[in-house]
């Protein structure tokens, strides 16, 4: 991912300013002042990039994994600005702007999905969509729907976004972030399919898991009556380990079909390798047969009352807090000002946390670059933060 390393740099000479098309809208310090967190402002986006220094004395200035933007362009530019405006003296870049232009249209950011209205009739979603042969396949020769393509892997993200662009193909949105919790932004009874195909096993760490209970719930209130979520995978524990979820306690009814090394009308080049190989590919689908009732997520992530205190400085809330059903873990603390402080917090549900940033100051306090996605949990634990930060 982009960044420059440089020297012969001075960190109390950086100040808030305009670098070019870049604002720069304050600069935190850790504790150890071994990592600066730098909020900028380009193009209405914000996000952080983060100043480091390493073992020789060189600096490095990258980005922020919690607040990048998609366009990985945004953030080559913010770094490129601030590099020509502080005239760096530069050792390494990797910061030259892409060639292939990034198909904006195709990009939806998380919270664009809190309103949203959608341009076809047929909706199929994809879970992990990888290099992005089968979304690109489906949406080609299925004009007439929508996918929505969800990638947690930024690089795959972006590498579709531009496949999208070359091929002329313009019913696909790609959406970087965690399907789990998109899921539950989404309207009941709006999908006609959902693929999950050959997600991660993690055998060693089986909560880690796309399928699980809750995500099956999710699955079957999103979809039509009628539609249906599509495991494709070849890992013979992830198989039986599904089919006993799809199967298992709190599952009132089940419409299952059960395949085995049954060929699509395209396959990935893994797939292609693994059939190669021999190994078993095992399908699971299970089919929507009820109505879901429509979702309430009227949530407000606003902080009424949460505005500076010294006292988080000198005494913060250590370790984990957990409660009925999420936790809060204070991560980090820096230092903007004297009344002024940005926290680094992990929250919400145990097997699928948010990572933000709250910016704190006597006047206010914000989700600096991207609220919380609108859950039920997530909006307690936000409202336990304000009760627990207001020492």
């Amino acid at each position: 991912m982009p960044h420059i390393k440089f020297k012969n740099f001075s960190i109390t000479d950086f100040k808030p300013d305009r670098f070019r098309a870049t604002e720069v809208l304050f600069i935190a310090n850790d504790s150890t002042l071994r990592s600066t967190m730098v909020g900028v402002k380009l193009k209405g986006v914000e996000f952080l990039l983060e100043l480091k220094r390493d073992r020789r004395g060189s600096w490095i200035l990258k980005y922020d994994k919690v607040t990048r933007p998609l366009d990985v362009n945004l953030l080559k530019e913010a770094i490129g600005d601030i590099a020509d405006g502080l005239n760096l003296d530069i050792i390494y870049s990797n910061i030259r702007l892409s060639k292939v232009p990034i198909a904006n249209s195709a990009e939806k950011s998380i919270e664009s999905f809190e309103n949203i209205k959608f341009p076809y009739d047929k909706l199929s979603i994809e879970v992990g969509f990888g290099s992005g042969k089968h979304i690109l396949y489906q949406a080609d020769h299925n004009r007439d729907e929508l996918f929505i393509g969800i990638e947690i892997h930024t690089p795959s993200a972006q590498q579709l976004l531009r496949q999208i662009e070359l091929k002329g193909i313009d019913n696909i949105w790609v959406v970087n972030y965690d399907a789990r919790l998109l899921l539950e932004m989404l309207s009941s009874n709006i999908a006609d399919r959902l693929f999950v195909h050959f997600p991660v096993p993690w055998d060693k760490k089986p909560h880690r898991r796309v399928i699980s209970p809750q995500f099956l719930k999710e699955a079957m209130r999103v979809l039509k009556v009628g539609g249906r979520l599509e495991l494709r995978t070849d890992s013979p524990k992830y198989f039986w380990y599904s089919l006993e979820t799809f199967l298992g306690e709190g599952v009132e009814q089940s419409e299952l079909l059960i395949r085995k090394n049954v060929d699509l009308d395209v396959i990935s080049k893994y797939e292609a390798r693994w059939r190669r190989e021999s190994r078993d590919i095992y399908d699971i689908s299970i089919i929507s047969r009820e109505e879901s009732p429509e979702r309430d997520i009227e949530i407000d992530f606003t902080f009424n009352s949460l505005r500076f205190n010294s006292k988080l400085i000198d005494n913060p809330p250590k370790g984990s807090h957990i409660f009925d059903g999420f936790f809060i873990s204070l991560k980090k603390i820096y230092i903007v000002n004297k009344s002024s402080i940005l926290l680094k917090l992990s929250f919400g549900s145990f097997d699928k946390p948010e990572q933000k940033y709250i910016f704190i100051d006597r006047d206010r306090s914000y989700y600096f670059g991207m609220e919380p996605i609108k859950s039920y949990t997530n909006y307690k634990a936000h409202m336990a933060i304000e009760e627990m930060l207001n020492v």
